[in-house]
């Protein structure tokens, strides 16, 4: 095997000219990118029994159940961050096919704009167990806007899936205790006794409707926000100096195993 200072001296030409124009080439591409700014919103899920009737109106319920929620109750909303209504949604408030530069007749042209956004978006799970939304954009003013957009949409989803369950419950409920007031309203011959047991049921019916009205009207929140996305000062991305650093390096290895590959092949033929 060659001394290597010995064949870095024999190469160093060709080694510097390869190392000068993978710099040259990554450099044009790098710095013809924009630059991007990050900007993080960053919430933990709240309890999924916030929900339930009964950790509101009985004191014995409410000392077993946490505000926070669970590693499953993030895990969930996060899958929900992968899906494309959020960002349809925040592409449309926003009107984000303006800020991307896209033709406003161009077909799907919303959907585009929604693509682009989840692209510079990423919704992961932070190595405390908090929610960030990381979303990175041009404008560095824009972008904590879309993040903490896309964690009001988020929040929105959650509440609404929530909510459902106590909503058919209160249907029910009404429906009822509209059944029960027919038949009061109806048995004019009812005995007594009868009617009084009616009368009762249709206030217990009542006390229940309002607390599963009071549970719909609430919109209890989903995920608590622990800090607002807000402007970065600084790009995040590309980083060019690290990018320009890796790439000296690489091309040095490269041209250096090259170099090496070659004067092995000199040597056989002699």
């Amino acid at each position: 095997m060659p001394d290597l200072f010995d064949l870095i001296g024999r190469w160093w030409k060709q080694m510097t000219a390869v190392v000068l124009l993978s710099l040259l080439a990554v450099g044009v591409i790098t710095f013809l990118k924009p630059r991007q700014y990050l900007s993080v919103a960053t919430a933990i899920p709240a309890s999924t029994y916030s929900s339930d009737k009964g950790k509101i109106f009985n004191d014995n319920i409410q000392a077993l159940y946490s505000a926070l929620g669970s590693p499953d109750d993030l895990d969930m909303i996060i899958s929900t961050g992968g899906l494309d209504t959020p960002y349809l949604a925040v592409a449309a408030q926003f009107n984000l096919y303006d800020h991307y530069k896209m033709d406003k007749n161009e077909n799907d042209v919303l959907n585009k704009s929604a693509t682009r956004l989840k692209e510079n978006t990423k919704v992961i799970k932070s190595e405390y167990g908090a929610l960030q939304i990381k979303v990175w954009d041009t404008d560095k003013n824009l972008a904590p806007q879309l993040a903490n957009a896309i964690l009001d949409k988020l929040q929105n989803i959650h509440q609404q899936l929530m909510s459902a369950g106590n909503e058919s419950t209160l249907k029910g409920l009404q429906a009822g205790k509209e059944k029960l007031q027919a038949t009061l309203d109806s048995g004019a011959s009812l005995p007594a006794e009868q009617k009084t047991a009616l009368q009762q049921r249709i206030q217990e019916y009542e006390k229940l409707i309002g607390e599963y009205q009071l549970m719909v009207d609430s919109k209890l929140p989903v995920l608590l926000t622990v800090e607002k996305a807000k402007a970065a000062l600084w790009p995040d991305r590309p980083r060019r100096m690290q990018i320009m650093i890796a790439t000296a390096v690489l091309s040095l290895l490269f041209s250096l195993l090259a170099a090496l590959i070659l004067e092995r092949k000199k040597i056989l033929r002699l």
